[in-house]
């Protein structure tokens, strides 16, 4: 199957965290590496930047308007108008000196999701997944990953997605809507570096889980019991993470990272899909 793809001239050193504002038509993202949280407005193609004070690994939107934005070792609430950050909780204080925090993501019943990983080049398997209530309570679900990563939801919310870019896994949860508890894991595919290694994702309205191979420039759509039914090859050489938009949810923008000597690399890009997305939810703040 063909598809419209776009190249847009927006670049990050680390693009990462794509979130769809439907309100006001808008993409939020980071630049892990700029540090910044960024906004695009698609009708007027502008963006605009938030500079952050160290590495930004994900963001959430807020009912508020304020966005949640996870840096190396903290949840902090930005404020789009005045720009200031302001505290609201502390995850993996206690961790080994080099993890930071990386892919997080909303989930259904309004918590925050957030992992983190080993950013040394050693990469061990020393990261966690943390779940983050909207009280500022900070749970650890998971530990033993090496780059927690590809957190996305089902329709209804009770099928939780994650996976570990050097694991290499994509692993399927159940997941309880009341008390936000996982059970039930099983790991569902094992990609390939030519496949790619699973970054961020997302999920349509038909259950399938779309992931970035990062290391095979690849958007890949698999099965919730982990066949590969689809291959998008995209005009970047490290995606990093897709994200459904637009009014019917069928426009898919994807981050990328600038580490290969490509024209492309670090571009944003966008295309249309046949099946719409699940929308993300917001956290209540």
């Amino acid at each position: 199957m063909s598809y419209a793809i776009e190249l847009l001239p927006i670049r990050a050193k680390l693009g990462e965290s794509p979130v769809w504002d439907a309100d006001h038509e808008a993409l939020w993202f980071v630049d892990i590496l700029a540090p910044a949280v960024h906004r695009y407005d698609v009708a007027s193609e502008a963006l605009e930047t938030w500079p952050m004070p160290g590495p930004c690994g994900s963001i959430g939107l807020c009912t508020s308007g304020r966005i949640l934005v996870a840096l190396k070792r903290s949840i902090q609430l930005l404020d789009p108008t005045s720009g200031r950050l302001e505290h609201f909780a502390h995850v993996e204080v206690d961790g080994p000196a080099g993890n930071r925090l990386n892919d997080g993501k909303v989930a259904p019943d309004g918590s925050f999701w957030v992992g983190s990983m080993d950013d040394r080049p050693e990469r061990e398997p020393l990261a966690c997944l943390y779940r983050v209530t909207p009280q500022g309570k900070v749970e650890k679900k998971v530990d033993g990953i090496v780059i927690s990563n590809g957190l996305a939801w089902s329709t209804d919310g009770r099928t939780m997605f994650h996976s570990d870019s050097r694991g290499i896994w994509i692993r399927r949860y159940s997941y309880d809507l009341q008390s936000g508890n996982i059970s039930a894991m099983k790991v569902i595919a094992e990609p390939t570096l030519e496949q790619g290694r699973p970054d961020g994702a997302a999920t349509d309205v038909e259950g399938f889980y779309w992931s970035a191979g990062v290391s095979s420039g690849f958007l890949n759509r698999w099965s919730p019991e982990g066949e590969l039914v689809e291959q998008i090859a995209l005009p970047v050489p490290n995606p990093t993470m897709p994200c459904f938009t637009g009014r019917d949810m069928k426009t898919v923008y994807v981050t990328s990272l600038e580490r290969d000597p490509h024209p492309n690399a670090g571009r944003l890009v966008r295309l249309e899909l046949k099946v719409a997305g699940v929308p993300v939810a917001r956290f209540p703040a």
